[in-house]
């Protein structure tokens, strides 16, 4: 159905500036500059190309986003507010680091992870605006009319567009990458990564920062210290004390923990650890895990004599920072230095006692699992009826391709290298479980299903949602705290809503379903024969005149 919409109603226009050349165009350079670029060939170039596809794709979304929720406000309006809002907006957070913390903060509610940094020479890219401003000019003369172009418009352009402008700069994490001694001074080696494509994977790949008190204060090396480690071997598996030989520690590969041995390697014992169970959780309470036991395992040790007499032991365990163990035999996890590599410490995070609070990300990965198994259920419920009435087979295997897909994708999320991508994933796998749901129910309606098997379908839905978040909540509080047992407890939840999807396929009346398919033509009046017409009466018959004798000629 089409028309022209009302005068005073913007929306049409806006939806031109968001759909126009200029706009894709910086909201493809948008996306394929921060995920991709920018992780290839990080520099001054990528960055302000980001603040200038930004500053051209924010103001026509802003200006659709305010005609949508006040639909009589004119395009105009919404076009000023949308300048001078991004503009204004942009300024201030670029030369205020204030202003850039909150909006770090306000982006890590929406977004996830994000950092907002203030940086004075982004005002260049101000004048990128004049560019969404032309585009304006250009797209008002052509607003979207019909009701068709401006919902295809939004499921297209819209959610894309949001997300770009959400998604900020990845933030890269600390990684303790390596141990080391420098004249008998203990120092580390600090790294830092975003994914599985740019963690880092040797000392070379960090930043070293050497301690002269025992590792109670650090100092970045020198160039020539940074010669003189890279050059030497550096992180080892095992070590012993000098002030006592027999007394050795090693690293287990694969694991976060730290076993000694007080007969120079005979026989070992656990000193300090992580259990595997723990360590999982805790990574999962970290931003882009990864693979945890490639990430959260310890790495290389050394071991140097401390200045007040006895040992200590330094510790590079990747994710999880630096451990140390102290002179009186004590184990201590130290975090990471800061980004300066200043004197300060940054916290670690705390083993244990965690919850939904701490993995907002998990929780909704949770939900998010419940509810596609629930879908799966009903899909397969539909797929049921629609064989009994007799229906295509290939709807089953529409269904089962689309699931099939919501799935691997879920799975995709679930390891979490990329929450920004995990939290891009969660709308696209609802969106698929819902839309399957709803397409398999019409089409088993049409079928002949009954009333009462939606109702029942609907019931399998939440009832295996329902199960199938149980255990998955527990996982969030570290009961299982193995992710693999939760997802296969989550799995065998499914099996009531699969016995209920079969029992209920009976509720099909195939007569019913055909009659929906191929209803009766209209009545016609019954066929009235229309009685004979009525044929004139025959004349009287007139006898004919008597003819005249013939006479014999003479």
């Amino acid at each position: 159905m089409t028309g022209s919409e009302k005068p005073q109603d913007g929306a049409p226009t806006t939806l031109s500036w968001l759909c126009h050349p200029a706009t894709v165009t910086a909201l493809v350079l948008l996306l394929v500059n921060d995920h991709v670029l920018k992780a290839a060939h990080p520099g001054l170039l990528t960055g302000k190309l980001s603040d200038v596809a930004g500053l051209v794709l924010a103001p026509p979304l802003v200006a659709v986003l305010l005609t949508l929720l006040v639909p009589r406000m004119p395009a105009r309006a919404a076009a000023l507010a949308g300048l001078v809002a991004v503009g204004a907006g942009f300024a201030l957070v670029k030369s205020s680091g204030y202003a850039a913390e909150l909006a770090s903060s306000a982006w890590t509610v929406l977004a996830g992870p994000s950092l907002v940094r203030a940086d004075r020479t982004d005002l260049l890219t101000l004048p990128a605006l004049g560019l969404a401003w032309w585009s304006w000019t250009r797209s008002r003369r052509r607003p979207v009319r019909q009701r068709t172009a401006r919902l295809v418009r939004l499921l297209v352009v819209l959610p894309p567009a949001v997300l770009a402008v959400a998604a900020t700069s990845p933030i890269y994490y600390p990684y303790a990458l390596s141990t080391a001694t420098l004249d008998g001074h203990p120092a580390i080696s600090v790294g830092s990564g975003y994914s599985n494509s740019d963690w880092p994977a040797s000392p070379l790949d960090g930043q070293w920062a050497v301690s002269e008190d025992g590792a109670a204060t650090w100092r970045p090396a020198t160039e020539d210290e940074q010669r003189r480690l890279s050059r030497q071997e550096v992180g080892q598996q095992q070590a012993c004390a000098s002030d006592a030989p027999r007394r050795c520690y090693r690293i287990v590969t694969g694991h976060l923990r730290v076993e000694e041995s007080d007969d120079a390697g005979a026989t070992w014992r656990v000193a300090w650890e992580v259990p595997d169970g723990q360590r999982e959780e805790l990574a999962r309470r970290s931003p882009n895990p990864g693979d945890f036991q490639r990430h959260f395992a310890s790495r290389d040790l050394v071991v140097y004599p401390h200045a007040g007499g006895g040992h200590e032991v330094l510790v590079a365990n990747g994710r999880d920072g630096f451990l140390r163990r102290l002179p009186d035999g004590g184990w201590q996890r130290d975090g990471f230095l800061f980004e300066e590599l200043g004197a300060s410490w940054d916290e670690p995070p705390r083993l244990g006692g965690g919850g939904p609070g701490d993995r907002q990300l998990d929780l909704l990965l949770a939900v998010t699992l419940a509810l596609t198994l629930g879908c799966a259920v009903t899909a397969l419920a539909g797929h049921l009826v629609i064989r009994r009435g007799g229906g295509p087979r290939w709807w089953g295997v529409v269904s089962s391709a689309s699931m099939l897909v919501a799935g691997m994708v879920l799975t995709a999320a679930w390891e979490r290298d990329d929450d920004t991508l995990a939290f891009m994933a969660v709308p696209f796998v609802l969106a698929v479980g819902v839309l399957t749901v709803v397409a398999m129910i019409v089409r088993a309606s049409y079928q002949g299903a009954l009333r009462r098997w939606i109702g029942w379908a609907l019931t399998g839905l939440l009832l295996t949602a329902l199960l199938a978040v149980l255990p998955l909540v527990g996982w969030l509080y570290g009961t299982p705290s193995r992710t693999r047992f939760a997802v296969a407890l989550a799995l065998l939840a499914a099996v009531p809503g699969v016995l209920l999807a079969t029992r209920i396929a009976r509720l099909v009346d195939p007569a019913r379903g055909f009659e929906r398919r191929y209803p009766p033509r209209p009545p016609y009046p019954p066929h009235v024969p229309y009685p004979p017409a009525p044929y004139p009466a025959y004349p009287p018959r007139v006898p004919d005149p008597p003819y005249p004798s013939q006479s014999p000629p003479p």
